[in-house]
């Protein structure tokens, strides 16, 4: 079997427990082979927890779920230096904290308060924890999946700028179709039977997702496709070369990090698809993940009811490919 379909495989079996959420899955597995933080967001109840989870169990990978409350600390997330006794003489040992995993579910990430935050930002960005002066290194596959509810519910907490834009994927979750929503009530009415949701299906080994991001570094990307990456970008920096209502509507455009990550979201949407070349419908399919948390709002667009989303609408219509 080749990476490709080993890769598709895990997307299958993602598929059998996720019913109604195609695009989220394959953004999960672009965020994966990517090499990329991903936050979802979504009311509760539309399987954010349950998609990461899924992927968990469908590889050979340590998994590990933090749930994100107001009295979290720094320490929960990280570990700490344990003072222990040993021989009679007294010795601090570091007890690794639940980041130290392949994958790690920060589950409602936006309930917990600045300091819980800012402990993942070292994690996220540099693949490595600093605890009384010691850095110690994230496993080699290392990818945090957030979750978070609507801040305006009850309780919630908007995350800081510099938090989300460590963030390679902002993935938005909204509710499945009729027909789907009935398949959801009988795969949970099966899950809870007899049989339960055992799968003889091997799991998807680590090695793939390595391989597979060997290609992906392949894949190519003609300068016609960069300067049109490169002129999305700048068009939410610079909005009113392009339009005066789409410059009403921007505060800040979108960091150097979204050129990089959508570069590499488009060359894993390519791959994916089975090709060797990045075309424009791959940058189209990964723009909005990519920038939709990147892109600070006016007063005038809050006020126009004028969402992210709307605003790379615009900007894709307004940015022709050279």
């Amino acid at each position: 079997m080749s990476t490709l379909d080993s890769v598709r495989k895990l997307q299958a079996q993602m598929g059998q427990s996720i019913i109604g959420q195609e695009d989220v899955i394959e953004q999960l597995i672009i965020g994966l082979l990517a090499n990329g933080n991903i936050l979802m967001e979504g009311l509760p109840g539309l399987a954010k927890t349950r998609a990461v989870k899924s992927m968990a169990n469908n590889m050979d990978a340590e998994f590990s779920r933090i749930q994100f409350t107001p009295d979290l600390l720094p320490s929960d997330i990280t570990g700490s230096e344990v003072l222990y006794t040993e021989s009679g003489q007294p010795t601090f040992r570091f007890e690794a904290g639940p980041i130290f995993a392949n994958i790690v579910l920060a589950d409602e990430i936006n309930r917990a308060p600045a300091k819980v935050q800012a402990a993942l930002l070292e994690a996220m960005e540099e693949r490595q924890v600093t605890v009384a002066g010691t850095t110690h290194k994230m496993p080699e596959l290392f990818i945090v999946m957030a979750t978070q509810n609507p801040i305006e519910q009850e309780g919630t907490y908007p995350l800081p700028e510099a938090q989300m834009d460590r963030f390679l994927l902002h993935v938005y979750i909204d509710y499945g179709t009729e027909d789907a929503e009935a398949q959801v009530i009988r795969l949970v009415r099966g899950e809870e039977g007899p049989s339960g949701s055992n799968t003889d299906s091997a799991p998807v080994v680590q090695q793939v997702i390595f391989d597979a991001r060997d290609e992906i570094n392949r894949v190519q990307v003609s300068k016609a496709i960069e300067k049109y990456i490169v002129d999305l970008i700048f068009a939410t920096r610079y909005p009113e070369r392009y339009d005066e209502k789409l410059a009403s509507w921007i505060r800040i455009g979108t960091s150097p990090r979204g050129a990089i990550g959508l570069d590499k979201c488009a060359r894993a949407h390519a791959w994916l698809n089975g090709r060797d070349h990045v075309l424009p419908d791959d940058v189209r399919a990964s723009v909005h993940g990519v920038l939709r948390h990147r892109i600070a709002l006016s007063y005038e667009a809050n006020a126009d009811g004028v969402s992210s989303n709307d605003v790379i609408d615009e900007v894709l219509k307004l940015v022709a490919i050279a």
